[in-house]
């Protein structure tokens, strides 16, 4: 039976996954050195976190990035950063199409993952079904990485 104790450091876990600031690069090594959770268990409860924001900001991001630009202008200089900061990635995302989102999405360093994986995809009009599949792919190949660096199995500047 599990206890309510660990279903809240599973459902943390998930949570911190989800932060578009963190992601799995902060959720898997909270798991294992904070929580003291398996490899296996903090991989898959990683995963899990980061894909849930990714199909809604797929679907929504357009519009709620149009709704909020004409409302606040605060948000307007906020995606006019955003895009710019996506843009920087138009030769190779042009040429590859929603291949490019899987090695952007997969380098475990902060700011380049799931959320911005999605902004890039938005930004150069990828279908959303290709780009889900290209997240996920790097989602997983990030999972990966940021594990065996936890493992002490590679070494990477976090």
């Amino acid at each position: 039976m599990i206890s309510s104790e660990e279903v809240l450091r599973c459902v943390f876990v998930i949570f911190t996954a989800m932060v578009p600031f963190g992601e799995l690069r902060a959720s898997i090594p909270l798991a294992v050195f904070g929580f003291k959770m398996g490899y296996v268990e903090a991989f898959l409860l990683s995963i899990v976190g980061n894909m849930i924001p990714v199909l809604p900001i797929l679907l929504f991001l357009e519009r709620v990035s149009e709704w909020l630009r004409k409302k606040y202008a605060i948000f307007d200089a906020f995606f006019e950063w955003l895009f710019a900061r996506t843009q920087r990635q138009s030769e190779r995302v042009r040429k590859y199409g929603a291949l490019a989102l899987i090695p952007f999405v997969a380098i475990p360093l902060p700011v380049t993952g799931a959320w911005t994986g999605c902004a890039v995809a938005f930004t150069f009009g990828i279908p959303r079904h290709h780009a889900f599949a290209a997240i996920l792919v790097g989602v997983m190949i990030a999972g990966v990485l940021t594990t065996l660096a936890c493992m002490g199995i590679i070494h990477v500047l976090f």
